[in-house]
Formats: structure tokens, C-alpha cells, sequence
């Protein structure tokens, strides 16, 4: 199209000059030419054969009015292999993507999920009424745990049906929570980082496991994948324990201790037990990260979720051990 284009503006400029504006008009038409030419130029394979000894291909080449170096249309061939060159690095090495999956806001009340924190629950508290009593010999002595076991109050199945009614909300509170810090985080985030709060740990060891990295480095790797990825679930704890604490120092029942508390005093009580949540939350998020990563130098998956959980377990108990070491206020 540009050289018909070229050779039009050509006939017409070789056409008689009646008028004062054929000189005008010879510039116009030959700088549309040039201009013509110029735009064949960036497309010399779209040149007919015919053709291509009006724009210099493949005999001459066309130097260009400008402060860099020349190029013809003899380069093009090169042009075009390093295109395909780029091409095919592209599809060798695609540009990483960042799937997002959301999990159901519910996904804590599915069968199995609740089914699982169920009975997790409720084995918490009624497996230590189940322990045994040590046997001992001697007509004595049974005598003596006889009249015990008849003076013996009988086994309370209120309380512990209450705590596990508590824990049991207390689970799913955090992982519905959860999937609401999931959401605002897509919402308000980029995408990659949304990704990387969102993204399943155990899932990702496994991916970098077959990459052959040190195994000082893929552990490492592994501590910060899941420091990213446990952050919202220990957030979700946090908000889930602060509020019960709002419950519990301003609209619960007050305890004998907290009987002749003022508003003041309440707040300073609400206040330390926030400090002691946050720092605790700290030290689970850490250990997590800590044991996911000494886990995996074992098993990819199942080492990286084991160290995670036993990490996330272990957390506020050392930190309750380091702050009595130093006899800090928790």
C-alpha cells in the first residue's frame, strides 16, 4: 500500500504546472514520498519484488537522517531473528502470573472442616477426665481409695461441654475472620502481594523443592513463604482474642478482682492484655516461620506443615517463659 501510494504522489508530481502553487505542491508530493518510503522501510518484507529497486533492496541502503547509527534494509533478516530470538525466550520463560483463589467465606462451617474442629474440640477437654488412676497394692490401701472414691464429688461433663462449645466458636470466628482479611487484602492490595498473603505453603515447598536450591537457601525460602502466608491467620487470631477481651473487660461479668475496677483501670487492664495478645501472636508468627523451615529439611509438605503447626503451638509459650526470665510485665 505505501508503494502505491509512492509511485500516485510520483505521476502526480511529473504532471504540468499551470499555477504559482506547483512548486508547493512538488514539495508536498515529494515529501510524501519520502515519507512513503520511510513507512516501506519498516516493513521491507512486506515489499513486492517489483518494487524494491525504487527504495534501495537489496542493492544500496538507505541511510537515515538522524544522530544515530545508520541502518538499512539489509539488516533487516537480523531484525527479524532476534525478534523470533525474544519470542521464543518468552515462551521458554513466561512472565509469572499470580492466580488468586478465595476459599468460601463459610469454608470454616463446610462438613468435614466443622466435622474435624468438632471433634478436635471436645477431645481437648474430655480426654483428661478419661486418664486413669495409678493401681495400688494392699488391702489397706484399697480401702482407703474406696472410701475415697465414695467421699469423691462426682465428675463434672457441664464445664467441659461449655469449653468445648467455646473453643469450637472461638475456631471458626478466626477462620472466617480470616477470609474476610482475605478479601479486604484483594480489594486493597496488588495483586502480587494478595497472592503471597494468599498463597498455600505447603503447596510452594513442595514447587521449590524440585528446583535444586541449597538447603540453606530453600529453608529460608520456606520461613518467608510462610511468614507471609500464616500473617493473615495470626491477624485473624489477634482481632478474634482482642475482641473477646473487649467482652470480657467491659461488658462481662466482672471476676472478684475486677469488682471495685473504675473505667480507668479498665482500660489499663484492656490495654496490657492487647500488649500480651500482640506479643504473643509475634512469637507464634515467627516460630511458624522458624519450624516450617527446619520441617522441610525433612519432608517439603508434611515437614513444612508439621514445623509450621508446632511453631504456631510453641510460640506464646516461649514467650511467656522469655518475659518471666526477664521478669517483663506480659
Amino acid at each position: 500500500m505505501a508503494v502505491g501510494i509512492a509511485l500516485l504522489l510520483d505521476l502526480a508530481s511529473r504532471g504540468p504546472r499551470y499555477a504559482s502553487g506547483v512548486h508547493a505542491h512538488s514539495a508536498i508530493s515529494a515529501s510524501a514520498a519520502a515519507a512513503a518510503a520511510a513507512a516501506a522501510a519498516l516493513s521491507a518484507t512486506g515489499i513486492p519484488l517489483s518494487a524494491r529497486h525504487l527504495f534501495g533492496f537489496p542493492g544500496f541502503t538507505i541511510a537515515h537522517c538522524d544522530a544515530g547509527a545508520p541502518t538499512g534494509l539489509n539488516d533487516a533478516p537480523d531484525l527479524i531473528n532476534g525478534l523470533n530470538d525474544k519470542i521464543q525466550d518468552s515462551l521458554q520463560y513466561p512472565i509469572k502470573e499470580y492466580p488468586l483463589e478465595l476459599k468460601p467465606l463459610f469454608s470454616a462451617f463446610a462438613l468435614k472442616n466443622f466435622s474435624l474442629t468438632t471433634l478436635r474440640s471436645f477431645l481437648l477437654y474430655y480426654l483428661p477426665l478419661l486418664e486413669p488412676h495409678p493401681h495400688t497394692d494392699g488391702d489397706d490401701e484399697d480401702d482407703l481409695l474406696q472410701d475415697e472414691s465414695e467421699n469423691r464429688p462426682p465428675v463434672d461433663l457441664v464445664t467441659p461441654f461449655y469449653n468445648s462449645v467455646k473453643q469450637i466458636i472461638r475456631e471458626t470466628s478466626v477462620v472466617t475472620t480470616r477470609r474476610i482479611l482475605e478479601r479486604i487484602a484483594v480489594c486493597h492490595v496488588s495483586q502480587r502481594t494478595a497472592w503471597k498473603l494468599l498463597k498455600d505453603a505447603s503447596k510452594s515447598s513442595k514447587r521449590k523443592s524440585v528446583r535444586g536450591m541449597p538447603f540453606q537457601e530453600y529453608s529460608y525460602c520456606v520461613a518467608r513463604t510462610t511468614f507471609r502466608a500464616h500473617a493473615l491467620g495470626v491477624a485473624a487470631a489477634w482481632v478474634v482474642q482482642s475482641i473477646v477481651e473487649v467482652y470480657r473487660c467491659f461488658f462481662g461479668k466482672p471476676s472478684n478482682d475486677q469488682a471495685m475496677f473504675d473505667e480507668m483501670d479498665k482500660v489499663k487492664l484492656f490495654g496490657k492484655k492487647i500488649y500480651g495478645i500482640t506479643v504473643k501472636c509475634g512469637f507464634s508468627l515467627v516460630f511458624a516461620s522458624i519450624g516450617a523451615g527446619i520441617g522441610v529439611l525433612v519432608h517439603p509438605v508434611h515437614g513444612q506443615w508439621l514445623g509450621c503447626t508446632l511453631g504456631d503451638f510453641a510460640g506464646p509459650i516461649v514467650a511467656i517463659l522469655v518475659f518471666e526470665k526477664f521478669q517483663l510485665p506480659l
